[in-house]
């Protein structure tokens, strides 16, 4: 006969799919008619904002642009000018590594950019492009947590209590922040803003109904020229909080939030006369990943004491173990110049991908953070010096963690000149997150020959014996046809742990 198993499914996703995509991207621009010649190429940097993401038959595609803003010198006059110019790219998977995926997550980041002079008039960009794309498919958890069957049957049963932790709900939102940036004090007002940084930090999120609540920080830089010819770096933090619907989701669950730049508009506000105010608006994509921990019960084994009882069991993926870290690394270097510096413009500092090592009993985080300084020299012009450090933080993990991470600058570097060079300080922050996967066997059907009992002629009635190493007492029960119960009982046992070294009076169960 079938014997009646409880089942359960929960709802869940897994990540199913991981695609690391590069691309070159090159453009020839030519340079506005307002804008004056071009004598030197200062810097160029590049703003990637991803527009869209979409799965199509197990393949992904994103587009969006990246942004970028050459710093130059004029011909026939000093000082900095900008300009300014978009590049479009594309990026998609040519296989199905993303197969049976609801929901793709996308990032993009400049991995290589630079810009030179072809003619006064003209510009050449070549940049390289990395999209790391992370796919997540629904992937319901089906277990058995129990059965039912009548006491005549004599079935014992062995269940087992498991934490797990599950990806219940992926939510997302575009969002748009607008805000007023004030100048900092005893700076002059901005006459043209030159280049900005922005990055974003989300220090505080819960559940509320069926609401997912977040707040945190928006940090902003900026490089200007003031109306008397002067540059000026303002920075300023500005906090927002978001709303995003999460429907079914349980108050208890852990979110886990990423904020994606999808443009930046800093404008100059036209109602200030000595433009002291910038107007800011940020146009932005949040991703929330709902988990909640749950204990669950597992059947895992079974037996009849009077019937002959077969079953069939699977093994059951699981995540037993999920958190999240932030570790802060302080970094306090010098740029080497070579030359005597009058003043420093702008610092701006980018974290490359992190790699993730098992050395001994620790995990080594590892990134590289390129450092930029424009900057100054006792003759008014304009350089630039960059500087690459590698940087490394340990975590503590079980050995079996899958760890990803990345790193982040979302604060405002501090400079000064010194003997060496530019002395920096800023602070790195490792996000990271760990799982660790388990496996346990759970049944999924049994059956008892219920036509004839269990034969057990000729097999002795007691037997006197320790528990082996590695044995428990649900093992010595099955094995001797018996009961846990009936072992504590003719051993005069309470309840509990069994003493491996006591020799045991095992009674067998008669049919």
């Amino acid at each position: 006969m079938e014997l009646e198993l409880k089942k359960t499914t929960l709802d869940n996703y897994e990540s199913s799919g991981e695609v690391t995509l590069t691309q070159e991207e090159t453009t020839e621009v030519i340079v506005p008619d307002y804008c004056p010649d071009i004598a030197r190429i200062i810097a160029a940097d590049g703003k990637v904002y991803i527009h869209s993401r979409e799965l199509r038959d197990g393949k992904a595609a994103v587009a969006g642009t990246v942004r970028v803003t050459v710093l130059y010198t004029p011909d026939g006059e000093g000082g900095i000018r900008t300009l300014e110019f978009a590049m479009p790219f594309n990026a998609e998977s040519d296989n199905r590594a993303l197969a049976d995926c609801v929901f793709l997550d996308a990032d993009t980041h400049t991995e290589f950019l630079e810009s030179r002079m072809l003619n006064p008039r003209k510009v050449f960009t070549h940049c390289k492009l990395v999209t790391r794309l992370t796919g997540y498919q629904k992937a319901p958890l089906c277990f058995c947590t129990d059965l039912e069957a009548e006491d005549r049957l004599c079935v014992e049963k062995r269940q087992e209590q498991q934490r797990v932790t599950l990806l219940t709900h992926i939510a997302e939102k575009d969002f748009t922040f607008t805000e007023e940036m004030n100048l900092s004090p005893g700076r002059e007002g901005a006459a043209e803003l030159l280049n900005s940084q922005v990055s974003s930090s989300v220090t505080e999120s819960k559940i509320v109904g069926s609401k997912l609540i977040f707040k945190g920080v928006f940090s902003v830089s900026l490089l200007y020229r003031s109306v008397d010819g002067k540059y000026y770096t303002t920075a300023s933090e500005l906090p927002f909080s978001q709303i995003m619907e999460v429907e079914g989701a349980a108050e208890g669950c852990i979110p886990s939030l990423r904020l994606q730049m999808t443009g930046t508009d800093l404008q100059i506000d036209g109602d200030d006369a000595e433009g002291r105010q910038i107007a800011v608006t940020l146009y932005l994509h949040a991703i929330a990943l709902l988990r909640e921990e749950q204990e669950i019960t597992l059947l895992n084994d079974l037996y009849s004491t009077s019937y002959e009882t077969t079953y069939e069991a699977a093994p059951l993926s699981i995540t037993g173990f999920y958190e999240t870290f932030t570790r802060r690394h302080t970094v306090r270097e010098v740029l080497e110049i070579g030359v005597v510096a009058d003043s420093i413009l702008s610092l701006s500092a980018c974290c490359g991908a992190v790699s993730v090592s098992r050395e001994g009993e620790t995990t080594v985080l590892r990134t590289e953070a390129n450092v930029r300084a424009l900057y100054l020299d006792e003759g008014g012009v304009p350089l630039v010096a960059e500087r690459s450090f590698d940087i490394t933080n340990q975590l503590e993990l079980p050995e079996d963690c899958k760890v990803t991470a990345s790193a982040v600058c979302s604060e405002e570097i501090q400079g000064s000149l010194g003997d060496r060079g530019i002395e920096v300080r800023f602070p790195v922050d490792f996000r990271a997150e760990a799982v660790s996967r388990l496996k346990r066997v759970c049944i999924n059907s049994a059956k008892l020959d219920t036509e004839s009992t269990k034969e057990t002629a000729g097999t002795p009635s007691l037997v006197l014996r320790c528990l082996g190493k590695q044995e428990s007492a649900w093992d010595l029960a099955k094995k001797y046809n018996t009961t846990i119960a009936m072992i504590l009982a003719a051993n005069q046992l309470e309840d509990g742990e069994i003493p491996r070294e006591k020799l045991l009076l095992i009674p067998r169960k008669r049919a």
